[in-house]
Formats: structure tokens, C-alpha cells, sequence
């Protein structure tokens, strides 16, 4: 488990755990939409499998998005008085823009990792 994980974060395929899933230098620090590379450099895995494939790492994305809108809700409420106050909401929005280029990426990893062929 650990070490899909840092094959996760490390970007790499889940096929050999060599190639890289995205052309992207920087796996944390990119602006803009990721560029996927179609196939892994190394053994030709196929990332994406048809046409729609990684539409359900949009729900992957979502539930991402949600725990960190509530982490940020819990965190931000130990310091104000009350808890529904309009900065709250502010921070969270601006730590869900903040985060959403990263979000792509991962839940996509985690997307392609979930429904690996895992029987190699």
C-alpha cells in the first residue's frame, strides 16, 4: 500500500513504476491542465483505455476537494468565533483554487492505479 502510494506521488506508471503518466516536470508545482503522455516511455502502457476513461476521476476529484473544504473548516474554525463566518468560506475557496491543479493530477493517478491489472 505504501509503496503505491509513492508510486503515485512519484508520478510514475503503474504498469513498470518507470515511465512517467505525466509529460509535466513537476507532479506538485504545475499550473494549467495536465498534459498526459498516452503511452509510458518505458514498457508502452496504454493510460488511457477508451474514450471517457478517466470521467470517473472526476467523482475521485470531487470527494478530494470535500475532505479538504472540511479539513480547512475545521482548522479555520479553532480560530474565529463564529463558526459559519464569511471568511471561512473565502479561505476555502481559496485553498480549493489553490489546490485544483494538483487535485487533477492525483485523482487521475489514483484513477489509473484503481483499475490497474493487478494479476502481472
Amino acid at each position: 500500500m505504501l509503496s503505491t502510494l509513492s508510486h503515485i506521488f512519484k508520478n510514475e506508471c503503474p504498469n513498470c513504476n518507470k515511465g512517467k503518466v505525466f509529460a509535466d516536470k513537476s507532479f506538485f508545482f504545475s499550473i494549467g491542465f495536465p498534459k498526459m503522455n498516452t503511452h509510458c516511455s518505458h514498457c508502452n502502457y496504454k493510460f488511457e483505455k477508451e474514450p471517457g476513461y478517466f470521467f470517473g476521476a472526476m467523482f475521485v476529484n470531487y470527494a478530494i476537494t470535500v475532505g479538504q473544504a472540511l479539513i480547512t473548516f475545521f482548522i479555520c474554525s479553532l480560530f474565529f468565533d463564529k463558526i459559519f463566518d464569511f471568511r471561512i468560506l473565502l479561505i476555502i475557496g481559496f485553498v480549493i483554487l489553490t489546490l485544483s491543479f494538483f487535485n487533477i493530477r492525483l485523482s487521475r493517478m489514483i484513477w489509473i492505479y484503481a483499475f490497474k491489472n493487478y494479476t502481472n
